[in-house]
């Protein structure tokens, strides 16, 4: 899948020359909407689709005016209305009833590619940026540019995009012209010290979710690459030599599942000087407190609470069923999201 930006700039950038492209983006919603501003879907003249820009009901119609654009070489912006029952997004299927205003511009050498193969070294450089698109249409040519931690607007257009909660996009105006300003930052990282049969599920749906993920254990017979083929990296370490490595300030999340007592204290040991945001530990409280015990420290030694046991309380038992609840408990913390249900029925 390519539903996360990063995904779909490594899939396009190789192939940018290869086929003719087409960059859309959600820049206003008026309502409800399944996407919001920000999000982003390219398409090609084979009929690819990476990305979403809808709950799936607007696709099809969206590569039709993609198409459109390829030949003509102008963008476009298109218009779903939800409410209106003439609209074609309700003939579409739509159903969350909202508004949805969408932007298509041509992805060429020509304009540059619309900067966006200046976005993907800082993806890969693990560094945050703005994506500037300037809101145009076919008497414009089409306008982009990025803006990177070392440039001075920087902090100013990312206090605007702020604003917006729970948004990665924002509409801001700039010398009287309309642009769509998106926070773009780089996947999130997932360590996990633990290369058991249990741990396979968890790198799975991390990776499914667009997440790199790096898995550690100094055990021979654990963490074989021929079991964690979508892991982006397999540390053969002891987790007490976790600091050291390049990658331990990339780390956003930890879950420590080694089911051994030593080296569960050895990785917290470590985990202590790190800055994630979320940290959990497989296991009961009575062995998380003897855990804490051997490692010497106590909770408050650490940045943040262990989540220990570690997940949600979704009533599995089973490898691919803890591994949801730990993975939503951990999305739910770095979202800071309260994993209550919508609906209020939980």
């Amino acid at each position: 899948m390519f539903n996360q930006l990063p995904q779909q700039l490594a899939y396009w950038y190789p192939r940018r020359d290869e086929h003719q492209w087409v960059l859309g983006c959600v820049y206003k919603v008026e309502g409800p909407s399944y996407r919001k501003p920000g999000a982003m879907m390219l398409f090609n003249n084979l009929g690819e689709q990476l990305g979403l820009l809808s709950g799936g009901c607007l696709e099809s119609d969206i590569q039709k005016h993609a198409s459109q654009v390829m030949r003509t070489q102008q963008a476009v912006t298109l218009c779903y209305d939800g409410s209106n029952e003439d609209d074609m997004s309700v003939l579409l299927g739509i159903g969350c009833g909202g508004t949805i205003y969408i932007l298509l511009q041509p992805l060429t050498e020509t304009n540059d590619y619309l900067q966006l193969g200046s976005v993907a070294p800082n993806i890969e450089r693990n560094q945050a940026c703005i994506f500037m698109q300037r809101i145009t249409d076919k008497q414009q040519a089409p306008e982009a540019r990025h803006i990177g931690l070392d440039n001075a607007e920087y902090s100013a257009v990312a206090a605007q995009i702020a604003n917006h909660k729970r948004h990665n996009g924002a509409l801001i105006t700039q010398n009287n012209q309309d642009w769509l300003a998106t926070y773009i930052q780089p996947p999130k990282h997932l360590l996990i010290v633990g290369g058991g049969v249990d741990a396979r599920p968890l790198v799975d749906i991390a990776v499914t979710l667009g997440w790199r993920v790096t898995v550690c254990d100094p055990r021979p017979a654990n963490a074989r690459r021929e079991h964690f083929m979508s892991a982006s990296t397999i540390l053969r370490c002891s987790p007490k030599s976790l600091p050291d490595d390049p990658l331990f300030d990339q780390f956003e999340a930890a879950v420590v599942m080694t089911h051994n007592l030593q080296l569960d204290a050895d990785a917290l040991a470590a985990l202590q000087q790190s800055s994630i945001d979320y940290l959990a530990l497989l296991g009961p409280a009575a062995r998380k407190q003897q855990i804490f015990e051997l490692a010497e420290l106590e909770e408050h030694n650490l940045r943040v609470p262990v989540a220990g046991p570690a997940g949600l309380s979704l009533g599995g038992e089973m490898p691919e069923e803890i591994a949801l609840s730990i993975m939503a408990e951990c999305l739910a913390q770095l979202n800071q999201a309260t994993a209550h249900s919508i609906s209020k029925l939980l």
